[in-house]
């Protein structure tokens, strides 16, 4: 049958009787006398890359046979059209499903947008061609999710899986969230409710069907809400100070938030990151992050920088503050550093002396004091503390007295002393002691214009808060020319003409006199010296005086009065011992002569059978040449000494207790012409013995007493 008349059919049935319009509405198909098909539905609304059944009938009329059979799309009047299974684009998706005997039922698989057609079935007989148009509409439709950008936190929220058509299938609807299936929303309601939406809500949300491979495109849902959990990160996590460090602030609020930074109350800096080079100590304190979005805004914790950094502001303290000898006093160390120092070192001097915080020193002594300091170490480096020193109080000690002036110290000068004392704090206060007295205070004393009664022993007292010392005492020696010279008498001043009396020189000096010169007055304001030594042995009648030496002066005494009274026999004594003496003074001459002769000096021991006279000469004198230097005349004298015999019946006690005659002899040689000749002294002094009574009756010569002669010869 050609279309022609299957157009002709229709048209005949239109004008045939009206059929209940129910009756119209379930017929889908075209039939004419036998021939037609059915499909059921004729519309067909399909998931992208789905599979599609096409269910088809047909007829045709009885005694046909077909030929072919087959699906087509899109007929085209007057063009024939192409069977699909030889179509590459659906030769693998298409199968039918039953025999193909008045069944055209097909399944086409995978179906997309392309594949939006309308498709009929064609079949062909030996007679005729039939097809069955209008066929089945496929409608292709992917899943869209329909859902707000963003939503706040709490409310409520609806996201639609939405279609381009009306799906077919009455399939489940099934949501995702993050790829994640959301098992409690499974609905055949393409809906999906939230209610009361929290932060955890927001995502990715996708819906499919059950059953079906196909996936919707994600909608993203975001859940906005104030920032909560704030938290600050440090990094590094170990902090050395020079380092750089950044601090990172965390927060979760939806839309993101603003970050502010403070520095304990102040504000610092702003955004997600807060960065310090070279980082020190001075940034070691709290900080905070404040996160704030269009919901609200909140702080983080607070977070101490804790920078690492080598000892520095080392210090050493002292306790007690006031010391005393004999305290015990601590030294303690302290040091600014990160971690805190553990270990400390302690240096007297350039010396170590001990280690720890603490240092001890039991009963301190002024040897302590010194500089002291302390090295405070960490692991990122050391320092020194700035040295201290322990100032010990103690009281005076080692107080001596030194006297101004190395030399001696001579009456009329002026004399310093000084009291030096070892004490802490120095001593202010100082006294002076002459022997037990008291006689000045200060660090100096001084007399002027000294004299010997301020010799003595003298001492200071070093006194400051802690006690008092005495020094050593020191004598003062004050030089000074003799004085208060005088002349005592051994005696009576008064003697018998033979006698002599012991004059005594006392002086008051210092050094002591050990140079005394005695002279005799003759006439006024005139005198000769006499002898020297302490003491002096008066003959002759006079005034005579002393004169006293040392190396600062002399001073002499005043004169005292030697009365000599001549006795009853003396004229016949003194002529006789004056010619022994003439006698003994040629003899000595000649001796001399004799020696000077031979050798100049000699010792001549003379015996005398009956006077037993022995003489001992000594002389000096000068080779007689006219050419030398003259002579001393004061050394030229001769001394000799002459033992006169024993008297006649004397006795041998009376022969032990014989005294000597000594006789002295100056003598000098020719002197210069018109050379003025000095005084020149002849010194006889002669002791005779005294005999017993019997002898002195019968003997003119007797003598009651030793006598003295002194002869002047010129």
């Amino acid at each position: 049958m050609s279309f022609n008349t299957i157009y002709l059919t229709l048209m005949s049935v239109r004008m045939a009787p009206r059929l209940p319009l129910i009756f119209l509405l379930m017929i889908h198909g075209v039939s004419s006398a036998g021939w037609g098909v059915s499909y059921s539905p004729s519309h067909i609304c399909a998931l992208k890359n789905s599979s599609v059944i096409m269910s088809c009938t047909y007829t045709y009329p009885t005694g046909y046979k077909i030929k072919k059979v087959f699906w087509t799309k899109n007929p085209v009047k007057g063009k024939e059209t192409p069977d699909l299974s030889e179509d590459p684009e659906y030769s693998q998706r298409l199968q039918y499903l039953e025999d193909k005997q008045q069944n055209c039922t097909i399944r086409l698989s995978h179906v997309t947008q392309k594949d939006q057609h309308m498709y009929c079935f064609r079949f062909i007989t030996d007679i005729d061609k039939w097809t069955g148009a209008p066929g089945v509409t496929l409608a292709v439709t992917d899943l869209q999710v329909e859902a707000p950008e963003r939503v706040t936190e709490g409310h409520n929220v609806s996201l639609t899986c939405k279609s381009s058509c009306n799906l077919t299938d009455r399939a489940t609807f099934i949501w995702y969230r993050n790829s994640q299936p959301l098992t409690e929303r499974r609905d055949r309601n393409n809906q999906l409710l939230l209610q009361s939406v929290r932060r955890e809500d927001a995502g990715r949300y996708n819906c499919a069907l059950h059953g079906h491979s196909y996936i919707s495109p994600a909608a993203h849902l975001s859940v906005t809400y104030p920032p909560s959990s704030v938290s600050v990160s440090i990094s590094p996590s170990v902090i050395v100070e020079g380092d750089s460090v950044t601090l990172s602030c965390s927060s979760d609020p939806n839309p993101p938030a603003e970050i502010s930074w403070f520095k304990g109350g102040t504000f610092v800096g702003s955004g997600r990151m807060y960065s310090i080079s070279k980082i020190s100590s001075d940034h070691s304190e709290e900080y905070k992050c404040k996160s704030i979005n269009e919901h609200g805004e909140k702080y983080s914790d607070a977070v101490t920088l804790n920078v690492m950094y080598p000892p520095r502001s080392v210090s050493v303290s002292i306790s007690p503050s006031v010391i005393v000898e004999g305290d015990s006093v601590t030294l303690s160390c302290s040091s600014d550093s990160n971690p805190p120092a553990l270990n400390f070192s302690w240096f007297k001097g350039g010396m170590i002396v001990g280690s720890g915080r603490i240092y001890n020193i039991s009963k301190i002594s002024s040897d302590h004091s010194e500089e002291y300091k302390c090295r405070s170490i960490n692991e990122h480096g050391q320092k020194d503390s700035a040295a201290v020193t322990l100032n010990v109080m103690y009281p005076p000690r080692n107080v001596s007295v030194s006297i101004n002036g190395s030399g001696e110290i001579v009456e009329g000068h002026s004399v310093t002393m000084i009291c030096s004392s070892d004490s802490n704090p120095p001593a202010l206060n100082f006294s002076w002691f002459k022997g037990g007295t008291f006689v000045g205070s200060g660090r100096i004393y001084s007399i002027s214009n000294i004299s010997s009664d301020h010799s003595g022993e003298y001492k200071c007292r070093s006194i400051n808060k802690h006690g008092e010392k005495y020094s050593d005492a020191v004598a003062l020696n004050v030089m000074y020319p003799p004085k208060n010279v005088s002349v005592s008498i051994n005696g009576s001043g008064v003697i018998v003409e033979g006698d002599s009396v012991t004059l005594i020189c006392s002086s008051d000096s210092n050094p002591p006199a050990l140079n005394f010169s005695w002279f005799s007055w003759f006439r006024e304001n005139q005198s000769s010296a006499v002898g020297s030594g302490q003491s002096f042995s008066a003959l002759q009648s006079g005034r005579f005086y002393c004169e006293a030496h040392n190396q600062h002066g002399s001073q002499r005494s005043d004169a005292v009065t030697v009365t000599v009274h001549p006795g009853a026999d003396r004229n016949v004594i003194v002529i006789t011992a004056t010619s022994g003496g003439v006698f003994i003074i040629i003899i000595i001459i000649i001796i001399i002569i004799l020696f000077i002769m031979r050798k100049r000096s000699v010792k001549t021991d003379l015996t005398m059978k009956q006077n037993d006279l022995y003489a001992d000469v000594s002389q000096r004198v000068s080779v007689h040449d006219e050419s030398l230097s003259e002579p001393d005349p004061v050394n030229d004298a001769l001394y000799a000494s002459v033992k006169p015999s024993r008297f006649r019946g004397e006795t041998p006690e009376s022969r032990d207790t014989e005294e000597i005659q000594y006789a002295t002899v100056q003598y000098h040689r020719k002197k210069e012409r018109n050379r003025p000749e000095e005084d020149e002294c002849q010194y006889d002094d002669i002791r005779v013995h005294q005999p017993d009574a019997a002898e002195r009756q019968s003997n003119v010569q007797i003598v009651e007493d030793a006598m003295v002669i002194y002869s002047s010869v010129k």
